[in-house]
């Protein structure tokens, strides 16, 4: 059985293992993670990212918010007692856009790891920048594309390694917008109450599925196993209540296209 899951945003990973176990997912089955694991709550999903770099059944594709702090990494460099950082404007830059979308338990997770396990942060950022940043996958008799985001500028003849990385990371699909017309897009980045209206449940349209149910809002991820198309939900309560925090600053065009970056 294939799973996709999106956009925890450090939901617990206890928390995320029983959605799992509630599923049914085995060592059997594969799961898709379908970026944006960190940020915004808890301990920033560090630990959400530890488990997945273990589990060889488990895949993860390359959200805005990992990308985000890619362009961050040099907050992490080793540094001498007696020596003062030096930030290039574009580090700054880089820094305040990430600060502005929930970085800060993130980066505390990280500083700590850096002073327990300096190689283990050196693996942790290499196994971060290798994300793939689609996948496509067959269940169920059915065909899927996987992505973060959406598919910017989408035409159906072009080649899925044609896209840029912005227009896989912060497109915001509206409701009127096909993608493929013989296969499934599932994605997550919009959270489907902010667009599509109804809270903590995933959202549908002929040629895509969004399942970023609003855990960066507090709310809960879910899993969606693509053989059979069964939706799993960690907390039943979640779906009547609407997330307090807003999505990743960009500026949602109305065409579908990819956000303009502030």
């Amino acid at each position: 059985m294939i799973y996709v899951s999106s956009d925890m945003h450090g939901y617990p990973l206890d928390r995320f293992l029983k959605l799992l176990e509630k599923a049914g997912f085995g060592n059997g089955d594969e799961l898709y993670i379908l970026g944006d694991v960190i940020d915004r709550n808890g301990e920033g999903g560090v630990a959400m990212l530890r488990w997945i770099m273990r589990r060889p059944n488990v895949r993860m594709l390359m959200g805005n918010h990992e990308d985000m702090l890619l362009s961050c990494e040099f907050l992490f460099d080793e540094i001498a007692a007696d020596e003062e950082p030096q930030f290039s404007d574009d580090e700054v830059r880089a820094y305040h856009q990430w600060a502005r979308n929930g970085a800060r338990p993130t980066v505390l997770s990280l500083l700590r790891l850096l002073q327990e396990s300096p190689e283990e942060l050196k693996v942790l950022f290499n196994f971060i920048r290798n994300l793939p940043l689609y996948a496509t996958v067959s269940a169920g008799g059915k065909d899927f594309v996987l992505v973060h985001s959406g598919l910017g500028n989408f035409a159906p003849d072009r080649d899925l390694d044609d896209y840029e990385p912005d227009e896989l990371f912060w497109t915001r699909p509206t409701p009127d917008v096909k993608y493929f017309p013989d296969r499934m897009t599932i994605l997550g980045h919009t959270p489907t109450g902010y667009m599509f209206g109804e809270w903590g449940k995933i959202f549908r349209t002929e040629t895509w599925i969004d399942i970023d149910t609003g855990a960066a809002g507090g709310g809960s991820p879910m899993l969606l196993r693509l053989d059979d198309m069964a939706e799993f939900y960690a907390d039943p309560e979640v779906l009547r209540k609407a997330p307090a925090k807003k999505p990743a600053k960009k500026t949602v065009k109305k065409d579908g296209e990819k956000d303009k970056k502030e």
